[in-house]
């Protein structure tokens, strides 16, 4: 019941990534009948091809089998010698045949795509040996398939086999009168029909059980909706995670740019809502960097950063807004907000150098910000 509501939760289609697995596992489609169609048409074509060199080889080859010269009776070495000789003779004619009978053995697996070779499908699997796996897979459906196969394929071998036989009965019958040649030409012609009508009829076999062989791997592999869940987020990252790591990822960054806050020349500010800090060294930049942005709470913590380690903050609302809408963090500021900060900064020059012996403190003027920056309009920046 377990295995029958498994199958059943498994309505979703495998991914590229459970196909690649099952590949790299060895688990790929196999069609047999595909396989015993390539080798027995393979071996039926070279056949045909070599079939008359077979048949005046084979007939010199028994010649020499049947006719032993007498000198080497008694002498064992001659008599093992001439036996290795006949052995070989004997392959030799058939080497094409077996070479080419070899090959086709890799037609069936290249064509279901199951050419390869994989270190895990060779590792024992201890599983295999359970009573209770065995007797499911000999009593199971796909047995009852491969049952079912097995019947269809001697029906259908057996069949067309008869039907040849049959039909060569008269040549057969008569062979005994033939000549030696044209017997042993007939006999390979009824050979290599028979062959190559049984590979004809498994062939029609192997058309229905490759497609079958495909979707019975595929309905092997299918997933539930949960693997589903469970794999997208192996491959696209667990969202809580991913949302864990940008919120460290943003506490670090703002850690670090509150410890350069006290290296900035100026803290511009809004007053309340935003606050950007700006170093610049003369000589080494050509323009001001911004090294620390924010609003509200971070804008908060900046101001009070930079209190503690005594750094200017002066209250410029538009320039404020505009520095943190277009202003990034350790880049130089807009080259179009270079006279606004040019000006803010030799107030704060002005301010450092002051002294109340001096005469009055510096007081900063008005700051003219082209309003397109300052204002929140264009990317949906509220203006505070």
């Amino acid at each position: 019941m377990s295995e029958n509501g498994d199958r059943e939760d498994r309505t979703e289609q495998p991914t590229e990534k459970r196909l690649r697995e099952a590949r790299e596992r060895g688990d790929v489609p196999r069609s047999r009948e595909l396989g015993n169609v390539a080798v027995l048409g393979a071996a039926s074509i070279a056949l045909l091809s070599t079939g008359a060199h077979i048949a005046s080889t084979a007939r010199t080859w028994l010649h020499d089998a049947l006719v032993i010269d007498p000198a080497m009776v008694g002498q064992h070495d001659r008599m093992l010698a001439h036996a290795g000789r006949l052995v070989v003779d004997l392959l030799l004619p058939f080497a094409p045949v077996i070479g080419v009978t070899l090959l086709a053995c890799l037609i069936g697996p290249a064509v279901m795509g199951s050419l390869r070779i994989s270190g895990q499908a060779l590792q024992p699997d201890f599983k295999r040996l359970s009573p209770l796996a065995g007797l499911s897979r000999m009593y199971g459906r796909d047995s009852l398939v491969e049952l079912f196969k097995s019947l269809l394929r001697v029906a259908l071998v057996g069949g067309v086999g008869a039907w040849v036989v049959r039909g060569a009965l008269p040549q057969l019958a008569s062979m005994s009168r033939m000549d030696l040649d044209v017997a042993i030409a007939t006999g390979m012609h009824t050979l290599l029909g028979a062959l190559l009508a049984m590979a004809m009829a498994m062939g029609l076999l192997a058309a229905i059980d490759v497609p079958w062989q495909r979707f019975r791997h595929r309905s092997r592999l299918k997933m539930t909706k949960q693997e589903l869940r469970d794999e997208l987020k192996q491959t696209e990252g667990n969202p809580e995670i991913k949302a864990r790591v940008r919120q460290v990822a943003r506490q670090m960054a703002q850690r670090r740019m509150m410890e350069a806050v006290p290296t900035a020349d100026v803290v511009i500010t809004n007053p309340t809502h935003y606050a950007v800090a700006l170093k610049y060294e003369a000589g080494r930049q050509r323009a001001p960097r911004v090294v620390a942005k924010g609003a509200d709470e971070i804008a908060l913590a900046i101001r009070d950063v930079a209190g503690k380690h005594r750094v200017t903050v002066v209250e410029a609302p538009p320039l404020a807004r505009a520095l943190y809408r277009h202003g990034q963090i350790d880049r130089e500021i807009p080259v179009n907000l270079y006279a606004a900060v040019a000006q803010v900064l030799s107030y704060v020059y002005q301010l450092k150098r002051w002294h109340p012996m001096h005469g009055p403190m510096p007081v900063l003027s008005e700051v003219p910000v082209d309003p397109r920056l300052s204002d929140g309009g264009a990317d949906g920046e509220p203006t505070r």
